[in-house]
């Protein structure tokens, strides 16, 4: 498969090493200082682009590679609220194709499956309390996590007495996140059920961000063969 990167830190770096040793492609690899390679031959013959840059540049990226012709499997977060719309529409009525997760990681999809099983339970018993906190590395600039706000969502859809989410809350609707920015920490995601009685705690704890890239080379060859609006569940029938 012919594979383009868009984002050369030290994710898209990671990804290339093991797109390639999966006998892979790279045919373009796109910075922040060479745009204009977007409009390139190289770009265009790719199957699918992974991205994996800044909020704020993930959008306009997804619509470079679109108008090229080529699939994107992405994942920044953080544009979601002012982009999402347009995104879906996109993919459910212009014919483009997207693969988005918050986390590429296999063990966080499995995370994730249990996490929506644990809120199902707990639906049942009231005097547990639910809390969320994400820790990870300096650099990294939105907050909460998306992983975390899918975490969220997954727990919101099962239980009923909570709303929705937030930050440094005490309202008892509300699912409170917590966030801490330390070290170079790749990721941990911890959910808490609190009760007089008892805690019950699960814990991600991503030990680099291998499993994120090995994920999306995943994503990717199962993009090659997909259309639309593709997410984890997709491609992981748990």
């Amino acid at each position: 498969m012919k594979i383009a990167l868009i984002g050369y830190g030290k994710m898209g770096k990671m990804i290339e090493q093991i797109a390639l040793s999966r006998g892979h492609e790279i045919v373009s690899i796109i910075d922040i200082d060479n745009q204009q390679d977007f409009e390139s031959e190289a770009f265009k013959s790719a199957d699918v682009a992974i991205e994996f840059t800044a909020p704020q540049a993930a959008y306009g990226n997804y619509l470079k590679a679109w108008a090229a012709g080529v699939k994107v499997v992405s994942g920044s977060t953080g544009w979601m609220k002012e982009h999402g719309d347009e995104v879906r529409k996109a993919c459910t009525d212009e014919g483009k194709t997207l693969f988005w997760a918050s986390n590429f990681s296999i063990g966080v999809a499995i995370f994730s499956a249990v996490n929506k099983y644990l809120a199902k339970i707990m639906n049942q018993f009231p005097q547990y309390d639910v809390e969320m906190e994400e820790t990870h590395h300096v650099h990294k600039l939105d907050h909460p996590s998306g992983t975390a706000i899918t975490l969220a969502e997954g727990i919101l859809d099962n239980l009923d007495r909570k709303e929705a989410w937030a930050e440094d809350t005490t309202d008892p609707k509300l699912l409170r996140i917590d966030h801490i920015r330390r070290g170079e920490v790749a990721g941990i995601h911890t959910v808490r059920y609190d009760s007089e009685a008892d805690i019950i705690t699960i814990t991600h704890d991503a030990h680099s961000r291998q499993g994120f890239a090995l994920g999306a080379v995943l994503a990717a060859e199962y993009t090659k063969e997909h259309e639309g609006l593709l997410t984890i569940s997709d491609m992981f029938k748990f």
